[in-house]
């Protein structure tokens, strides 16, 4: 279709009216090398919204300019980019110039391979040559975001590999969780892989099938579908210290079989083993009673009474979608959440938008840019403690402060009608000191006349609906547990079993996982862990982007051990343990260790083991090679 696609002129020029001008600006430089499209007058506002208004502060007249010559550009088809790849140095300008603010220089490399400038793994681009068919495969549990990353590589690099899905399709969480609602809190042109083709995303924040319609996409572009056996589950796994490898139970339909794999990678994730509570009398409740992430389907809820239990994330996705369908809808709610306004989270991504990504090049890797900035570090210095701030009840920090006033003030316009609500949803912590949800409807939901929002304790359930405290019942003939998930378990789900029979479950009881880097433990050879301890993102980014860069760091240390005939890769103690204690010394910093606070980021012992400190380009730099000095290594 070339540059322009099927469109004249006069259609192109009504689809650059849609531009984000900070994107075309970035574009215009790549096809001429004019730097005069990076300095002033062409230099954008900075804008910190989640949706960014596509003007960029410019006045009309400067608007008309950059139109004006992009439209030229685009219609001159013998024109083509002066630059491509800009490199480290000249993409830092453009970045500072697109954004409007001061880039640190770190993130030049890795905002590269997130444009695509450079791939994912650039460093590990070649076979293996000791790399063959007859190798024992690499085992990974699950083929879900994490799952496909690492496939990704391992075909790069040649290196045979198994993925046992335990579901009938790829997608892991997203194939799991169907219910009403249920879609992503972070745009998805930033939730979604530095590699494979542009995916035309319907809106800024996807709903659940489109998410895994590109999952599925990519699994197949990426040729990791022929590697993976669905429904087989790894029922255990253990070392064999004389073959120095893996030998791993598979369960199917077909009965059980065990193999023999170089490494076991766990790829479940955290958010993968539903959390239902044991509630007094839920095994007589007569109606349908089930986890959101077992919805049933086919299910019809038209003219029924539903209750849900929980006010989490998907709690807050199912209840806008399903209230006006419902007789009544009753909430209830343990603590409050603080939720931020996006006001143009169900905006679609117009036919000129669609087409700017597809046909305008360098648009979609620029507008990706934008995005991935916007949900990336910017928050994290503001969930920090300020040990001389006055009112460490209420906040951490000044801007923290300011946040959690922005955020009371939108709960009480919100609600202005029924100040009886306002008491309810107004938390008590700081904002960010649990997972931050997004405002899509919820306020307005719990406005409706079928609705009610209960915040007394559950006590029982019984046969025909729910009592709460003080013996209050209210009918029901549905309940959703929208209770969260056992994020604790992770890997040692599994049944792994290490050096000389230790067992995973064992070594990180009671509910304590540590791992270095998130991803290596002592005593477990040749074992990797994606989404593990402390790789979860609390203040913004992206897991497909923590997927990559877990990716990257297990498929480099795979290769260092064919190409150095390694048979056994251990973590060393000294390396775990200097790792955790930096991650815990950097977390008593931080919000989530804040007096008081309890989230499911913390375990009983009031260690933060799920969610990671560090800046997304932190994680990016640590994992970017396996660090040889850090293991135990044994030579074939």
């Amino acid at each position: 279709m070339g540059r322009s696609g099927s469109k004249d002129r006069s259609a192109i020029e009504r689809a650059l009216g849609e531009a984000d001008l900070r994107v075309l600006l970035m574009v215009l430089f790549h096809m001429t090398g004019e730097e005069r499209w990076l300095k002033a007058p062409f230099l954008p506002k900075r804008d910190v919204q989640l949706i960014a208004d596509e003007a960029a502060g410019f006045s009309a007249e400067v608007q008309r300019a950059i139109r004006a010559a992009a439209l030229d550009v685009l219609c001159n088809k013998e024109i083509s980019p002066v630059i491509n790849d800009p490199g480290d140095d000249l993409i830092l300008t453009m970045m500072r110039a697109c954004l409007g603010e001061n880039v640190s220089a770190e993130y030049a490399p890795m905002m590269r391979e997130q444009m695509g400038f450079v791939s994912l793994g650039s460093d590990i681009t070649e076979p293996v040559p000791s790399a063959t068919s007859e190798c024992r495969p690499v085992l990974i549990a699950g083929a879900g975001v994490s799952g496909i990353a690492l496939g990704t590589l391992l075909n790069r690099l040649g290196i045979p590999y198994l993925i046992a899905e335990k579901n009938a399709e790829v997608g892991g969480t997203w194939w799991e969780n169907r219910y009403p609602g249920c879609g992503v809190d972070t745009p998805n042109h930033a939730y979604s892989f530095s590699f494979g083709s542009r995916y035309p995303w319907s809106r800024y924040f996807a709903p659940q099938p489109q998410i895994q319609d590109y999952l599925e996409r990519s699994a197949t572009e990426a040729d990791v579908r022929p590697h993976v056996r669905f429904e087989t589950e790894i029922t255990q796994a253990r070392w064999d210290e004389k073959k120095s490898c893996w030998r791993a139970t598979l369960k199917s339909q077909s009965g059980e079989e065990e193999i023999e794999a170089m490494a076991l990678v766990s790829a479940v994730g955290q958010l993968s083993l539903p959390s239902v509570p044991d509630i007094d009398g839920a095994k007589n409740f007569a109606g349908e009673i089930f986890h959101s992430a077992r919805w049933p389907e086919n299910l019809s809820l038209k003219g029924r009474n539903v209750a849900i239990i929980g006010t989490g994330a998907s709690a807050m996705q199912i209840a806008p979608t399903i209230a006006d369908e419902v007789a009544s809808l009753t909430i209830y709610q343990r603590s409050a959440q603080w939720a931020r306004p996006i006001p143009r989270y169900h905006d679609p991504i117009s036919d000129n938008g669609q087409w700017l990504l597809e046909h305008v090049p360098f648009y979609a890797a620029w507008f990706r840019f934008t995005m991935f900035w916007r949900y990336g570090d910017g928050l994290l210095p503001f969930l920090h403690k300020d040990p001389k701030w006055p009112h460490p009840e209420r906040s951490l920090n000044k801007v923290n402060d300011r946040h959690r006033q922005e955020m009371t003030d939108h709960i009480t316009h919100s609600l202005a009608a029924r100040p009886e609500l306002i008491e309810k949803c107004l938390p008590t912590y700081p904002p960010y000191g649990k997972r931050i949800l997004l405002d899509n409807g919820w306020y307005e939901t719990l406005l409706k006349p079928n609705v009610e929002l209960v915040t007394d304790e559950v006590t029982r359930i019984c046969k025909n609906g729910v009592e709460s405290a003080g013996d209050a019942h209210r009918n029901a003939d549905i309940i959703i547990l929208a209770t969260g998930f056992q994020v604790g378990q992770m890997a040692a789900r599994l049944n792994i079993m290490g050096r000389g029979g230790q067992s995973l479950a064992k070594t990180w009881a009671p509910d304590n996982p540590s791992a270095h880097l998130g991803i290596t433990v002592p005593g477990f050879p040749n074992l990797f862990c994606m989404q593990g301890p402390n790789t979860g993102l609390g203040h913004g980014g992206s897991a497909m982007f923590t997927a990559e860069c877990q990716a990257n760091y297990i498929a480099d240390a795979i290769a260092m051990m064919l190409l150095n005939e390694i048979s056994s890769l251990e973590v060393s103690q000294e390396a775990h343990d200097t790792y955790v204690a930096k991650t815990d010394a950097e977390h008593e910093k931080m919000i989530w260790t804040h007096p008081g606070m309890s989230t499911y980021y913390r375990n009983s012992l009031g260690r933060v083991f799920s969610v990671m400190p560090w800046r997304l380009v932190d994680f990016w730099t640590m994992t970017r090679q396996a660090d040889a000095k850090d293991f135990n290594a044994t030579s074939r």
